[in-house]
This record gives C-alpha cells, sequence and structure tokens, in this order.
C-alpha cells in the first residue's frame, strides 16, 4: 500500500481519536489549538446525514510528524483512555 508524503504534496496523517461524544471532540481541538498542533475533524457534519442522532462518529487526525506529541498531551490531559491504538 502506498502512503501518501508530503514530497507530493500531501502531508500522512494518523487518526489519534474516534469519539461521538461532541464535548470531548471540542476539549481535544482547545487543547491541539493551544498545543499549535495542526489537526483536521472528519464526519462533523454527518448529523445531517443520520438524522442528528449522533451515531457516527467523529475522527481527529494529526499529521504524522506531530502523532507523538499529540497522543503526549491527551495523554497529559487524562485523555488516554480515548485515543486510539498506536499503530503503524
Amino acid at each position: 500500500m502506498m502512503r501518501p508524503t508530503a514530497a507530493r504534496g500531501v502531508a500522512a496523517v494518523k487518526e489519534i481519536l474516534r469519539t461521538n461524544d461532541a464535548v470531548l471532540v471540542s476539549a481535544v481541538e482547545a487543547l491541539l489549538d493551544g498545543a499549535g498542533i495542526p489537526h483536521l475533524v472528519l464526519d462533523r457534519n454527518m448529523s445531517v446525514m443520520e438524522g442528528s442522532i449522533g451515531i457516527l462518529p467523529r475522527r481527529v487526525l494529526v499529521p504524522d510528524e506531530y502523532s507523538e506529541s499529540a497522543r503526549r498531551l491527551l495523554e497529559d490531559a487524562g485523555l488516554a483512555g480515548e485515543l486510539r491504538p498506536d499503530v503503524d
């Protein structure tokens, strides 16, 4: 499987969090913003498609080079149990 690279103009990213909890996503975003760690939240607006019942999880992704720092930040904030497994 070919992974995207920054050399081709697409940064490789890792999913660090997947949750249905919109408040948790907001808290994680605030922590990452405060630390200057770039991130992307996917599926935030899927509630329009699902009828606003909150069954589809939101995913938080960070660039590979920030993955370790982001994980450490969230662990230090007491959110270690919410993190996705760190697999390559």
